[in-house]
């Protein structure tokens, strides 16, 4: 059986070549055609001799994902399923907003968390993604980003489909290989991993301080309300989750961002914009207020303009960092999961 030469490291890639009597600088072009260049096939390394492309084509496979389906919104949002090897999908979202381009991506099949007011919740957890994957739909993205504006991407958020903490190793491969010089090379800085609250994996995070920015998916800021909406708050309540982030700020530097999701009648009262002020000064952090986008599998509606408005305005009062988040994509199924949701059916 063949195997997956994106999972060799440099080092087991250069194991391979000394082993099949390849020079070692080959084993450095095999890697850089891989990870800078994107290469799907062995046949595209053209500057490998043709035996040496035969020789890696009999030992090993390349396993790239696929766009299965495309939407794209009035306002360039672009809604893209990618199939994987095995058949699966999930989803990636690009995303151009004041200049920049950002690319909203997934790291695992499905999720096992069953957020109540977010479309991947519906959707079982099938696997984790492979760093080479999560790379696939960056690369892809950025193809895109170019194709309809000029210019290649800014940002990536781990923002999608799954829990990235809980596929850590795959997901910090992937941080590793697009920052690397001998990937992407893109700035940590420019990646943000959203989680929906893993305490302790937030510390390891923390630890490995690759210098990436962290987004705590919060909705909520007392535990017995955010259970109903997110039951990892059952065994990550606010207590553990604020000692976290603080533990977070303290190691990196990096000031977290709290991602809150206004929803009419849910979590937009006055009391519960006093809930996120009080939280939000436990640690230093920043807030983004997001417009909901709804979804056909729950009830939950958007707060009004005013509503939303006035919710930011009572923080700011409080001399919090906010920004407003308005929904992109409303035309299509750009909410996280939608799409996915139809193809799965």
């Amino acid at each position: 059986m063949k195997k997956d030469i994106r999972k060799l490291t440099p080092e087991a890639l250069n194991a391979w070549a000394l082993e099949a009597g390849v020079p070692a600088y080959r084993a450095r072009q095999i890697y850089a055609w891989l990870w800078q260049k994107g290469a799907l096939e062995f046949a595209e390394m053209t500057d490998l001799p043709l035996a040496l492309r035969q020789q890696l084509a009999d030992a090993f496979e390349i396993k790239p994902i696929q766009i299965s389906a495309q939407q794209i919104s009035r306002d360039g949002t672009i809604k893209t399923a990618f199939r994987q090897h095995d058949g699966n999908q999930v989803e990636g979202v690009m995303i151009p907003s004041g200049g920049r381009n950002t690319a909203c991506v997934s790291s695992q099949v499905g999720c096992s968390l069953n957020c109540k007011f977010c479309a991947t919740g519906y959707l079982d957890r099938q696997r984790n993604l492979e760093a080479a994957e999560i790379v696939d739909q960056v690369r892809m993205l950025d193809q895109l980003a170019r194709e309809h504006t000029g210019k290649g991407l800014s940002n990536i958020v781990y923002m999608g489909m799954g829990e990235p903490l809980l596929n850590y190793q795959e997901v910090m491969r992937s941080v590793e290989l697009l920052t690397s010089p001998q990937g992407l090379g893109m700035s940590p800085q420019r990646i943000t991993i959203s989680t929906a609250g893993i305490a302790k994996m937030i510390k390891r995070l923390a630890d490995d301080n690759t210098g990436v920015q962290l987004a705590l998916s919060l909705h909520a800021a007392n535990d017995a309300a955010r259970t109903a909406l997110m039951p990892i708050n059952e065994s990550n309540g606010l207590d553990l989750l604020a000692e976290a982030m603080s533990y977070f700020y303290d190691k990196t530097g990096n000031r977290p961002t709290l991602e809150y999701t206004v929803m009419e009648g849910v979590n937009d009262t006055v009391k519960e914009m006093e809930e996120l002020a009080a939280f939000a000064r436990r640690f230093p952090s920043k807030i983004n207020l997001i417009e909901y986008n709804p979804i056909s599998m729950a009830d939950f509606r958007p707060s009004s303009h005013s509503g939303l408005q006035d919710f930011a305005q009572g923080l700011e009062r409080k001399r919090l960092i906010v920004n407003v988040r308005r929904s992109r994509g409303k035309d299509i199924d750009a909410a996280c999961g939608q799409l996915a949701n139809k193809l799965d059916k």
